[in-house]
């Protein structure tokens, strides 16, 4: 698309989330929106998001964690505080903390940089119930954990080997997959499944485009 004087245009930003998700408070669409002006300001420098899908992140992004997020809370309704592994741009653990204000949400990651914005984007947000931690997950005290949430943050034989020690026994680690789940879970090596155990808890697909994503539960079970 051109402008009046032959230049191009600057793609259209896409947001969505109104029209695809009416159910939601007019509250919790209202934060989504402003964390979504945020995310843009902040990727110039930050790199949060890939440059492909800043335009489209309404789909790719917070639809992807609204809907993981409903199938998470329809499984396990009883989760009352959640850790965001490898948190990073605050995808699942942003949204997943404004559609549940109730539910403690705490957002880990290693990066420096990008914590600072997560901080900032919780206090612009007036988010009470996120809070950030700047560290490996596995610094995080044995025992800790018993739910927690990730996104991106490797595959899940990776995510559930780092959880080994700070995950309780009879807690669980919900990861956001696309439609190759099934293989992921395939190659979860014989000893790591002696300690968790793994399920589909969701599926679903994004307003825009076919493919299948899941929500892969290990819980652990020893």
């Amino acid at each position: 698309m051109s402008n009046n004087d032959g230049s191009e245009a600057p793609p259209q930003i896409f947001w969505r989330i109104d029209e695809w998700f009416p159910d939601l408070s007019p509250e919790v669409r209202s934060r989504l929106k402003a964390y979504h002006e945020e995310l843009q300001k902040f990727n110039r420098t930050l790199s949060l998001i890939s440059a492909k899908s800043v335009f489209v992140a309404d789909a790719l992004h917070f639809a992807d964690s609204i809907n993981a997020t409903k199938a998470i809370i329809k499984s396990n309704p009883a989760i009352d505080k959640v850790y965001d592994f490898g948190s990073g741009n605050g995808f699942p653990g942003i949204v997943f903390g404004i559609m549940n204000p109730n539910i403690q949400v705490v957002l880990v990651d290693t990066d420096v940089k990008k914590c600072e914005f997560l901080g900032h984007a919780i206090q612009a947000l007036k988010l009470k119930n996120v809070t950030v931690e700047n560290k490996n997950i596995e610094a995080l005290p044995a025992d800790s954990v018993k739910w927690a949430i990730c996104r991106g943050f490797g595959n899940i034989s990776k995510a559930i080997l780092m959880a080994r020690k700070i995950v309780v026994k009879g807690g669980s680690v919900y990861h956001l997959k696309g439609e190759e789940w099934g293989i992921e879970v395939g190659e979860i090596p014989t000893q790591l499944c002696s300690i968790w155990s793994p399920s589909l808890v969701g599926e679903y697909k994004l307003p825009v485009g076919a493919v299948k994503y899941g929500v892969v539960r290990t819980e652990k079970i020893s």
